[in-house]
């Protein structure tokens, strides 16, 4: 048989509405002093600051030769058009953006974004070419009732509605219980586990095992840097969406080295 694809952990900072662009190049210079090529080889590692901070970073990481990709957290799913407030694809593609979060939980639960939605953006993400990390993830109460996998088993097929196999070989998908995010609450690593299994479940019903296989599933939710290695010990956890950890450089960088924790 085929060796299983080796996953490369994914480590992104979503800073969320934090820094602005000053604050920004200070934080990235900071970072890349903390890290060194070793970590670059063993996790790769992406920042999504807001919109007002991406030609900042970019030109610093340019500059530098800073080994980081640079990543936005949100886009429209058209290349232009009368959308006041908005951001396309291309756009961001001629930053030189690598990664678009999309449907992310604040975007669904908070500007009540569809999967419909979420789908449009998936696929105008991948024809830009840039990777999507599409976001899932079920409430306390749906949890709760017992319906976290239901819920999130319908947030990954109509997400991938559309997408072909070898395009969702190459994204990521990153598991974000809503209930631990921002809250403290942090889903057990063996929930995480078994929540990204799922989710790969669900991918290998879509597509097939080797599609499954090569997706990269992030666990997002109250991640910081003591929690990090359990949580990544597990094999379908492939890497991490980070939300308050990642807004202090010193601690965004234990996250990244936690294969180095005891």
């Amino acid at each position: 048989m085929p060796a299983e694809p080796t996953r490369k952990p994914l480590m992104s900072g979503n800073w969320k509405m934090h820094h602005n662009h000053l604050e920004a190049i200070q934080f990235v210079q900071k970072l890349s002093y903390a890290l060194n090529a070793a970590d670059y080889d063993a996790v790769d590692v992406s920042l999504h600051p807001p919109f007002t901070d991406l030609r900042s970073i970019q030109t610093v990481l340019d500059a530098d030769r800073i080994p980081i990709l640079l990543g936005a957290q949100n886009c429209h799913w058209d290349d232009k058009g009368a959308f006041t407030g908005e951001v396309s694809p291309p756009m961001l593609a001629k930053l030189a953006v690598d990664l678009v979060i999309v449907g992310h939980s604040e975007r669904r639960e908070i500007f009540h974004e569809s999967d419909e939605w979420v789908n449009r953006k998936v696929k105008a993400v991948l024809a830009a070419q840039m990777t999507p990390i599409m976001c899932v993830g079920e409430t306390l109460a749906e949890r709760e009732a017992g319906d976290a996998e239901a819920k999130v088993d319908r947030q990954v097929r109509a997400g991938l509605t559309g997408v072909a196999a070898h395009q969702a070989a190459g994204m990521v998908i990153a598991y974000e219980p809503i209930w631990a995010i921002g809250t403290g609450q942090t889903a057990t690593p063996d929930d995480a586990q078994a929540m990204c299994a799922a989710v790969r479940g669900v991918v290998a019903d879509l597509y097939d095992a080797g599609t499954a296989a090569a997706t990269r599933i992030q666990y997002g939710g109250s991640v910081k840097p003591g929690n990090t290695a359990e949580l990544m010990s597990r094999p379908d956890v492939d890497g991490a969406l980070v939300g308050g950890a990642s807004l202090d450089p010193d601690s965004f960088a234990q996250i990244v080295r936690f294969r180095l924790v005891a």
